[in-house]
């Protein structure tokens, strides 16, 4: 028998890979928390299947999204990066993530870690939802726009209220599996 996904998970290989192995599993390590805050940051006005085919792409050209280095870019690196065809050549969301690299280490000095910071707003549990069709899950919600507030008087930049949600649910800090897909956690 095949398995029920949520209804956004198209047959396209990525999506389902996605879907099954990463979409809401909670992530806790922060080189992989900020990458999920880069590619969500890179995404808005944008498909997502866009931006996990230019994954590795992405990977690659921002130094496996190792936010020290990110957070020193200079203005030839950005240059250079304007140029790479394997990643979404936008000026505005390039300088967003270099600044969104100091603001995020300054955050891991404050709280110790940018994992402890995010995981805090929902006291380190996952929240499960339990929508039953895909027209029931906002776009965003008050916590998400509580986090972007925050995110934003820190510096963030490219990261409101709807792309904070979909890195919520990206990092399983909120479970948005539909009732009816395999993923979704019966119990939390």
């Amino acid at each position: 028998m095949a398995k029920v996904r949520c209804d956004w998970c198209t047959n396209s290989e990525i999506y389902v890979k996605y879907h099954d192995e990463e979409w809401g599993e909670p992530v806790y390590e922060d080189r992989q928390l900020f990458e999920m805050l880069v590619l969500e940051s890179f995404q808005a006005g944008l498909n997502w299947l866009t931006i996990l085919k230019k994954r590795e792409g992405f990977r690659s050209a921002f130094d496996e999204f190792d936010y020290k280095l990110i957070a020193k870019y200079s203005e030839e690196k950005i240059s250079e990066l304007l140029q790479n065809e394997n990643i979404i050549r936008h000026r505005g969301k390039i300088e967003a993530t270099i600044t969104n690299a100091k603001a995020f280490i300054e955050i891991q000095k404050e709280f110790g870690s940018f994992s402890d910071y995010i995981w805090n707003y929902v006291d380190g549990q996952p929240k499960l939802n339990s929508f039953s069709q895909l027209n029931e899950v906002p776009a965003h919600t008050e916590l998400s726009q509580t986090i972007a507030k925050d995110l934003k008087k820190r510096g963030f930049k490219f990261l409101g209220p709807t792309t904070v949600y979909a890195f919520m649910q990206t990092t399983g800090i909120v479970n948005d599996h539909l009732t009816s897909c395999f993923k979704h956690k019966k119990s939390a």
